[in-house]
């Protein structure tokens, strides 16, 4: 069983502080803190990420534009119009405030039970994977989705108070007919994008090292990889982006945010996600009754602009942790590894020697992830499994930027839909696996809870 360190014992097994390759991060705290290309850039991918910037804010169109034909092609059925939208300064999204506010970075999966190609969860067959509320001049969108808060007073073995909220997805003014009862449904926020191809560059032994999915070490723990469908290759592969790892690639990632969220084919998904329901879907993409457009047909988005997007969200830095050498962050950080919390959130990965970008290669790091899936308990559970992650796992997400999560974005939410508005919250609603973590935190003393939160915010 996992103990609660006393403060003088957290102090004696903190670690050296982690500090990252100087060559990836960068000492930036304020609000362009996840903006940043990688130091070690090259002049001339310095100037593709410029471009991929520019495309990853463009505001795309619906089309013909004389003016631009290179940036139209929007729906016919879209969630917004721009990839910053929903990630605005790189950051997390912000759920809605209530049944009033609508999504504007959060989206909704949609499937119901079975299995679609490649394994993927099967669409609904009237409003496919994902809901998508607007849609072009003559195609109705498929309607409105909000969340309703509730919210509990969860208390510490000390006594302290924590709110915990929870949020009711309602989906109404459907444009489709009803979801009907089998409909699966999950709620995912934007996450921040800083690291990803530092991430991307983990070899794949080294995450199958890291997996435990029998917990042969016996620590309760059960770590393991994701296999999806990857649409390049045409094989399964090792997922690790999306907060299900259900993605093998940034540029896949990219790809499938282009086509679910803005309506935009591409090599790798050149047809529209238009149901035979959608009639007037499917006649504005070209598609006729029973058919679908031609795998010929010029792609939306060129492959030049996707692997420029691609490279901006492989290129973007680190910032570099703050106050890693202060007493109370040391003692937070043996703490957390003491409780457990690394044994999911692992501190140190090393990228491998071939990497998208040589600026990648070779480098230690330190995410703060396993890239792994996790059962995180019923508390946390959306119900719809994602290939071979079931409705109760969540991949490990990375916490290299934690801190300065309230810098960058508005309105700071964590977890996957944006229930927990501290860290602290987080780990409260963290089950499953991560139980006895949680339990150890609940525990604390008030001194070693400061100390792990300063820990946390260090990062």
């Amino acid at each position: 069983m996992r103990r609660v360190l006393p403060l003088a014992a957290a102090l004696l097994v903190a670690a050296t502080p982690v500090l990252a390759d100087e060559a990836v991060t960068v000492p930036v705290q304020g609000r362009d803190a996840f903006s940043r290309p990688l130091p070690a850039l090259d002049p001339v991918r310095r100037a593709a990420f410029h471009a991929g910037r520019s495309l990853f804010q463009q505001v795309w169109t619906v089309g013909p534009s004389e003016v631009r034909p290179d940036l139209d092609g929007l729906g016919p059925l879209f969630n917004r119009q721009s990839c910053i939208a929903c990630h605005a300064k790189n950051g997390r999204g912000e759920p809605p405030e209530g049944e009033s506010d609508s999504m504007r970075s959060t989206l909704v999966r949609l499937s119901v039970p079975g299995s679609g190609v490649g394994m993927a969860p099967q669409p609904h067959p009237v409003y496919g994977d994902q809901f998508n509320p607007d849609g072009i001049p003559g195609v109705p969108g498929e309607g409105r989705a909000t969340l309703v808060w509730s919210e509990r007073i969860d208390r510490l073995a000390d006594g302290t108070p924590v709110a915990l909220r929870r949020p009711d997805l309602r989906l109404g003014n459907l444009g489709y007919g009803p979801l009907g009862p089998e409909v699966m449904t999950s709620v995912r926020m934007a996450p921040p994008l800083v690291g990803l191809g530092l991430l991307e560059a983990v070899p794949e032994a080294d995450l199958l090292a890291l997996a435990d999915p029998d917990d042969r070490d016996g620590d309760g723990v059960r770590g393991r990889v994701n296999l999806v469908w990857d649409a390049a290759r045409g094989a399964y592969a090792i997922g690790r982006f999306g907060l299900k790892a259900n993605q093998p690639s940034l540029r896949q990632q990219n790809a499938g945010a282009f086509d679910g969220d803005l309506g935009l084919t591409s090599t790798l998904f050149p047809q529209h996600g238009c149901t035979a329901a959608q009639t007037a879907c499917r006649a504005a993409a070209g598609e006729g009754p029973g058919e679908d457009a031609g795998d010929d047909a010029r792609p939306e988005l060129s492959d030049e602009q996707l692997d420029l997007v691609t490279l901006y969200t492989r290129a973007l830095a680190v910032p570099a942790r703050r106050n890693a050498d202060d007493p109370l962050v040391r003692v937070g950080e043996g703490l957390f590894a003491a409780i457990g919390c690394a044994a999911c959130h692992t501190p140190t990965l090393r990228t491998g020697p071939s990497a998208a970008l040589p600026e990648l290669a070779g480098r230690t790091i330190h995410p703060f992830t396993d890239l792994l899936l996790h059962d995180m308990g019923e508390g946390l559970a959306d119900g719809r499994p994602d290939f071979q992650a079931t409705g109760r796992q969540w991949r490990t997400p990375p916490l290299w930027g934690l801190g300065l999560t309230a810098a960058v974005t508005d309105r700071p939410t964590y977890l996957h839909d944006g229930r927990a508005r501290t860290p602290l919250e987080a780990i409260l609603w963290h089950g499953g696996e991560a139980e006895p973590a949680r339990e150890a935190v609940r525990r604390m003393p008030s001194l070693n809870r400061k100390a792990l939160l300063a820990f946390l915010d260090s990062l």
